[in-house]
């Protein structure tokens, strides 16, 4: 089976839930990764801190939509969480803040995307 054949076949079976929790899997991952690399490796950091806030734009931006069907509480709750993390992104750029909070919001949307009760692994 040839890789765009694998990969056709992959979308068709995965739910809007399982991309998202693929996606913040990915993210994630990108941030831990990102605490070992020196803070001087610049543009490594901004491109993967501005990855995380572009995620939860989008998220925000779903959110706000008028067809979305979440409720009501819910796409408030992650209305003001993207604020927060947008807030947090510029602190880390700035180095008045660390990358661990926005690494621990990731892993409790990952944890209620799983529907599961225990801590998301990445």
């Amino acid at each position: 089976m040839s890789l765009r054949a694998y990969q056709q076949v992959a979308q068709r079976a995965e739910t809007p839930r399982d991309a998202e929790y693929r996606l913040f899997a990915q993210v994630t991952r990108a941030l831990m990764e990102l605490k070992s690399t020196p803070r001087a490796e610049v543009k490594a950091w901004i491109d993967t801190l501005d990855w995380n806030r572009q995620l939860w734009t989008t998220l925000a931006w779903e959110c706000g939509r008028s067809g979305n069907a979440l409720p009501e509480a819910t796409r408030g709750q992650i209305i003001s969480l993207a604020g927060w993390v947008r807030r947090h992104t510029s602190a880390v750029m700035r180095r008045e803040d660390e990358v661990d909070a926005l690494i621990d919001v990731n892993r409790m949307m990952m944890q209620g995307l799983s529907g599961r009760t225990e801590p998301a692994q990445v």
